[in-house]
């Protein structure tokens, strides 16, 4: 039997890429023979969670993966339904021996995935799944007791230990099927959803959107990032106003950039920096990393952390939820200019500085006493890099309902602004009714009247919120978790 009709299919899903793919380079490396498939499920695609901007940056990146195929030999099949029954149908059509993919760790795609290699297999096909999404594996790392980590710190000390893996290469020389295996395809009865071109997202926000989609692009934002700033991390990155981050959370959360590329080159600049105060940017960075596979192994232990909050006390606590207040939280009209801003970056840009996420995650929170869930599923239908563990890890973390151990933690917004934003040219920038403005005011929310020109005054006061909160919270039950 011809190495040709040992083919595999390789099954993409957050790993956008041919380069530095682990799963792919593994079956490359058994066969050439292998088909790329992408499966456009619309019960995802069009989930109330999915974001414009994400499926925008989704169709983007498949354009440029099918066009990376094909100059590897073969190409990437799209077909438009459940993965479920579309890949074992897939799989008899072409005659494929093996199906292939990098797993998740989110627990419905897991749940998924467990189903789909039990139907491969019940035909005879054999099955590889492994991780690419991570650096270290989640079930690499365990606490002294053998438990998974739930503190970021230890966690962190650990995972800067484990060895990290070289990026490997993209395949090349790939075979594509048989005319009469594509021919089959065609001719399926009943036939199947193949997709000829990717749709095509119209997204008002693409032309101001700072990440990028697609593997070239990807590998282009790394290298400015690493050229121009990644040395002055430690302060660019909580500067809103600047572009002192890497603007790549949506490249790795989609995978047309891997996690070890990104860790590469922060090896590359760190032996390149001339100062201490340069490697601690570099280090700070690569705890950002670790940052993002922390809340990647916390939801893989803990999937309940999907539905609800992880401290159980949290589960009782009276949420005011006054829907007027919600409402003005979203479309940025609170009255406070740095969370409107910031609001407005997000609806408008599909993306919102880090800094900004969390002053705005507080004072959802702690100031308008709303539900952190009402945020964290505005986030998602929002963001271009909007990602279950990360989100829901981020506003665990600014609710105090997570795996922290400072279980209380209060932003006062206008003191965020004045440190991180003191001339005022991030809310300038989101808020243009306000440019004439002068910056203190603007920082402290203390706007004349005719200054305002239709702006709202305060929603709240965050003085008296933050009593209020505090006396809600200690008010709660406290048990040992």
């Amino acid at each position: 039997m011809s190495s040709a009709e040992h083919r595999w299919l390789f099954w993409h899903r957050r790993d956008l890429r041919l380069a530095d793919n682990l799963g792919l380079a593994a079956v490359a490396s058994l066969t050439p023979a292998v088909t790329g498939v992408f499966v456009l499920d619309p019960a995802e695609l069009h989930h109330p969670s999915m974001a414009p901007a994400r499926r925008w940056f989704l169709f983007e990146s498949l354009r440029e993966l099918q066009q990376r195929w094909r100059e590897a030999g073969s190409r990437l099949l799209l077909l438009q339904g459940d993965p479920l029954q579309l890949l074992p149908r897939l799989a008899v059509r072409l005659r494929a021996t093996a199906v292939a993919w990098n797993r998740d760790v989110e627990p419905l795609v897991r749940q998924r995935d467990q189903k789909l290699a039990q139907a491969l297999q019940s035909q005879g096909l054999r099955v590889a799944a492994d991780w690419d999404q991570l650096l270290v594996p989640p079930e690499q790392l365990r606490t002294g007791g053998g438990d998974p980590y739930r503190v970021y710190g230890p966690y962190w000390r650990s995972w800067a230990r484990y060895p990290k893996a070289a990026p490997v290469a993209a395949p090349t020389g790939l075979q594509d099927a048989s005319a009469a295996g594509l021919e089959a395809l065609a001719g399926s009865d009943p036939p199947l959803p193949l997709v000829d071109e990717v749709p095509r997202e119209r997204w008002d926000g693409a032309t101001i959107c700072p990440c990028w989609p697609g593997e070239s692009a990807a590998v282009e934002q790394l290298r400015q990032f690493s050229a121009q700033a990644l040395e002055r991390y430690q302060e660019g990155r909580n500067l809103p106003g600047e572009e002192g981050t890497s603007f790549l959370s949506a490249a790795l959360r989609a995978g047309t950039l891997s996690p070890r590329t990104a860790w590469a080159s922060s090896l590359e600049v760190l032996e390149q920096c001339r100062s201490d105060e340069q490697r601690q940017s570099v280090t700070v960075w690569q705890q950002e990393l670790a940052w993002r596979e922390f809340y990647q192994q916390a939801l893989f232990h803990f999937p309940e952390l999907a539905d609800g909050p992880y401290r159980v006390q949290w589960r009782h606590f009276p949420w005011e939820d006054q829907p007027e207040r919600l409402q003005a939280w979203q479309q940025g009209l609170t009255g406070v200019p740095i969370v409107d801003a910031a609001m407005r970056q997000l609806v408008q840009s599909g993306f919102m500085h880090n800094r900004c996420r969390m002053i705005v995650a507080s004072f959802l929170v702690k100031d308008l006493i709303c539900d952190w869930r009402h945020g964290e599923a505005f986030f998602m239908a929002h963001e271009v890099d909007g990602d279950l563990a990360a989100n829901n890890g981020g506003w665990q973390w600014s609710a105090s309902s997570g795996m922290d151990p400072k279980p209380l933690r209060i932003f006062n917004p206008f003191t965020q602004a004045g440190k991180f934003d003191p001339e005022a040219s991030y809310i300038r920038r989101w808020l243009p009714e306000l440019a004439h403005v002068n910056s203190n005011d603007l920082i402290s929310g203390d706007i004349g009247a005719l200054e305002r020109r239709g702006y709202p005054e305060p929603i709240v006061n965050h003085k008296q919120q933050q009593a209020r909160f505090k006396a809600l919270y200690a008010a709660l039950p406290k048990p040992g978790r």
